[in-house]
């Protein structure tokens, strides 16, 4: 999948939080949005998939997927135009949904900091802070 965004030198950091505001395309089947050290070093992946629909949150170390976990809870859809925030905490990373409902996925590397994002498939990225 090709990387729509991606950053290399982020310093994310234990009790910040990554706001992004984006755009999903029309016809998106999902995207994802990738914290860790590197592509191949993942401690969040986040992955709304509106064919299943679901969410699918994961994390990959060295270059291997670990145990998904799925939330059906899914408040996105095609076209529109969404904010996110992905608060990076010492256990777990805690992503609030543009409807409130939260997704909480632990920290399974003990990160306490995140220098690497991408974001791919049909997600446009229109903003992004980081706090």
């Amino acid at each position: 999948m090709a990387k729509n965004f991606e950053m290399l030198n982020l310093h994310m950091k234990t009790g910040d939080t990554l706001e992004l505001k984006g755009k999903i395309s029309d016809d998106a089947e999902g995207f994802s949005i990738n914290l860790g050290h590197s592509s191949s070093d993942l401690a969040l992946h986040f992955n709304p998939r509106f064919n299943e629909p679901v969410i699918v949150c994961n994390s990959l170390c060295s270059n291997k997927w670990q145990t998904e976990y799925r939330d059906h809870h899914l408040p996105f859809s095609q076209g529109s135009t969404v904010k996110l925030a992905i608060e990076m905490k010492a256990d777990k990373f805690e992503v609030k949904l543009p409807d409130g409902h939260d997704v909480e996925f632990p920290n399974r590397h003990c990160y306490n900091k995140v220098t690497y994002m991408s974001i791919n498939g049909g997600f446009r990225v229109t903003s992004f802070k980081l706090d």
